[in-house]
């Protein structure tokens, strides 16, 4: 293998820190360039006032994409994001005064008892959705969400084509849930978990009710102290493996010659490296990092602004007073009366009447992160991104959907007097987010994950146009979700040993999901 070859990777966001460990352990010199002073990106935390609040990210599905890379490393996982699974995984709050409540289990018997007490034959028609989008999930993991598409031939064979015929991804979620099930609380449960992802159930591809489907079979975790704790452990490991960091050092620009990347600017000082890895959002890098022509390729400035973004998000943090007792979950989940016009209206740029948001109280798994005897309430309510939006984000629309959260809010037993009980408050709206962390349009899942906008289609990690520049992050294949870009650091770092002639199979030994899931049905 070759040694001591320099990478700079740009962005100390998820896929950015893992990307830097993967490189790290293959042997590269690796250093990290964050405009920012923390780790994270997105996956960051709010101090205040003796609350601690992740920032964005909080809920972990598929603990084993987060464990493998410490695992690469020979690293016990344990000794660094150490995991709790969670029942009930959430709560779910129907009604216009959230007084329809069910406790969404983790034990699958629990789980049908519930759904069969709120509608016994779309539970039938719930175990059927499940065995059809599983038999979808296993195509996509084993012949999609896992490579990459450098050439054209990589998707368009006779082969690929095949796969892909058996994903069924012309109709939408929404459409395909519907096909089994007709009770509106059920079909919400199941569609919703689109928006983790940034995209509408009743527009996005029916393949994303793969999300709830991984939920209910393989269940959700906490982080001891929150998400943030996974951001934290990749700096300590990537520091413990001999890698560097530099803090509140924004890039200006990548650096290519001759169609090929050789380093990056930082004001007027340019440091050399013989490959680049971007982590930041790809429009982003696209239109303001790569200034030369050619290396951007069809990625033009009218290109990045004609493509579709994700939804954004309004945050609210909130350090109370007091516990709250009568909220049993860390995550809950408050439906709007109309799902549909309240999902439509997110994408039209409307300001929403009735929003749907969610709730995480993450010092109810660990009381450290709130002072003693209080909570700290994590508020996120999806809204539209900034280029689809047709209101201005100012303290009139933040107010206005601080008093719809608290409408809701207060028709809850014990929650009746909530907004008194705030000793602590800030925010962060699409602005925040397109500001402080690149997100183009202040669209927190980067690229809108549509027909055209996934697999082949999406933006890869290898730069089409320039050699030895790479991408990874939410905007490029395989797209949004921490696993998922967790998985496009994989694939991007792959792509760079490919390139180099150092790249060899991970013979690290990761759970497959597939074959736990195999296994349970056989027994």
């Amino acid at each position: 293998m070759k040694k001591n070859k320099k990478v700079i990777v740009i962005g100390a966001g998820v896929a950015g820190l893992a990307s830097a460990i993967r490189l790290q352990v293959a042997g590269y010199q690796v250093e990290i360039y964050e405009k920012n002073q923390t780790p994270g990106g997105k996956m960051n935390r709010i101090h205040q006032d003796g609350y601690q609040f992740d920032l964005g990210p909080s809920i972990v599905m598929m603990p084993e994409l987060y464990q493998e890379v410490f695992k690469l490393a020979g690293k016990n996982p344990d000794d660094y994001i150490p995991m709790e699974k969670l029942d009930p995984m959430y709560d779910v709050f129907f009604g216009a005064q959230a007084t329809e409540k069910y406790a969404i289990s983790s034990d699958f018997i629990d789980l049908i008892k519930t759904f069969e007490q709120i509608n016994e034959r779309d539970t039938e028609g719930f175990l059927t959705y499940l065995q059809k989008i599983y038999k979808r999930f296993n195509v996509a993991k084993n012949h999609f969400l896992q490579r990459p598409f450098r050439h054209f031939f990589d998707f368009y064979n006779p082969y690929m084509i095949w796969q892909g015929l058996k994903l069924r991804t012309l109709g939408n979620a929404d459409a395909f849930i519907s096909q089994h099930i007709k009770d509106e609380r059920l079909k919400q449960m199941l569609s919703f978990q689109t928006l983790y992802i940034g995209v509408s159930p009743y527009s996005g591809p029916s393949l994303y009710t793969i999300i709830p489907m991984i939920e209910f079979m393989y269940g959700v975790w906490f982080i001891k102290g929150g998400m943030y704790t996974m951001a934290t452990a990749m700096e300590r490991l990537f520091k413990e493996l001999g890698g560097n960091i530099y803090y509140q050092t924004e890039v200006d620009e990548i650096v290519v010659k001759g169609g090929r990347a050789t380093g990056i600017r930082l004001n007027k000082e340019v440091v050399a490296a013989d490959f680049v890895v971007c982590n930041a959002d790809f429009p982003h890098a696209m239109k303001f990092l790569v200034k030369d022509t050619k290396a951007k390729g069809k990625y033009t400035d009218a290109k990045i602004d004609k493509m579709k973004y994700s939804c954004s998000c309004f945050l609210m943090y909130l350090g109370m007073d007091k516990k709250y007792e009568h909220l049993d979950a860390v995550h809950n989940f408050f439906f709007s009366e109309d799902l549909r016009q309240n999902i439509e209206g997110i994408f039209n740029g409307e300001k929403l009447e009735d929003p749907s948001f969610y709730l995480y109280i993450a010092s109810k798994m660990d009381p450290s992160l709130a002072p003693k005897d209080k909570d700290g309430l994590y508020i996120l309510v999806p809204v539209s991104d900034l280029s689809t939006s047709q209101y201005e984000w100012d303290e009139q629309t933040v107010s206005f959907y601080r008093n719809k959260v608290f409408t809701k809010l207060s028709g809850i037993e014990g929650l009746e007097h909530i907004e008194n009980d705030i000793v602590s408050e800030s925010y962060m709206t699409p602005i925040d987010f397109k500001e402080k962390l690149n997100a183009y349009n202040g669209a927190c899942f980067g690229l809108r994950p549509t027909l055209t906008q996934s697999n082949h289609m999406r933006p890869q990690s290898k730069a089409k146009k320039c050699e030895n520049l790479y991408f990874t992050g939410s905007s490029t294949h395989p797209g949004a979700g921490v696993p998922i870009v967790l998985l496009s650091a994989k694939i991007a770092t792959e792509e760079l040993m490919l390139d180099d002639g150092t790249f060899q199979n991970s013979k690290v030994e990761v759970k497959s999901y597939v074959n736990e899931a195999d296994a349970a049905v056989k027994s």
